[in-house]
């Protein structure tokens, strides 16, 4: 969806439907930060004309960004807005959740079995092992469901 049309409740970007989730991973690099020798995009060259725009007070604090979303009441014709600062934590990869961890090893593979710029110095080995310490035992694993089949098959009483 285009950022102009984020407040168009005409423009829709998908649904979500009640009890669903979505997991999205985004890299962030902050302002500033060094870059590194397998670094595909080329640096920018300093401005010549103009002097850079100084930090605002939020980039000089602990936010990272902020999460916008939108969303409208069944039978609704207007949506709502919510929004949401995310803050820097200072957790290392050890100290997130589980889930987290799991999830970033599949993308971690996904990026793998593309051949993507931007695996980084992801290996096999190295997400063969986040996706072992953190994946749920079987005992506690849901089954996947898909919209419309039938629900686990359960045996008649005699």
């Amino acid at each position: 969806m285009a950022a102009q049309d984020f407040n168009d409740d005409k423009k829709d970007a998908g649904e979500i439907g009640a009890g669903h989730s979505v997991t999205a991973l985004y890299e962030i690099v902050p302002v500033g930060a060094a870059r590194s020798a397998s670094d595909k995009v080329p640096a920018v060259d300093p401005l010549r004309y103009q002097a850079p725009a100084p930090s605002s007070e939020a980039a000089q604090s602990d936010e990272l960004l902020t999460l916008k979303v939108r969303y409208k009441q069944p039978n609704a014709d207007t949506s709502e807005k919510l929004e949401f600062a995310v803050r820097d934590g200072g957790a290392t990869l050890d100290q997130l959740s589980a889930d987290f961890r799991f999830s970033a090893a599949v993308a971690g593979f996904g990026m793998l079995l593309r051949g993507s710029e931007h695996k980084g110095g992801a290996t096999l080995a190295a997400i063969r092992e986040a996706g072992a310490t953190s994946a749920r035992p079987r005992s506690e694993r849901r089954p996947p469901r898909v919209r419309g089949a039938p629900g686990p098959r359960r045996r008649a009483r005699r």
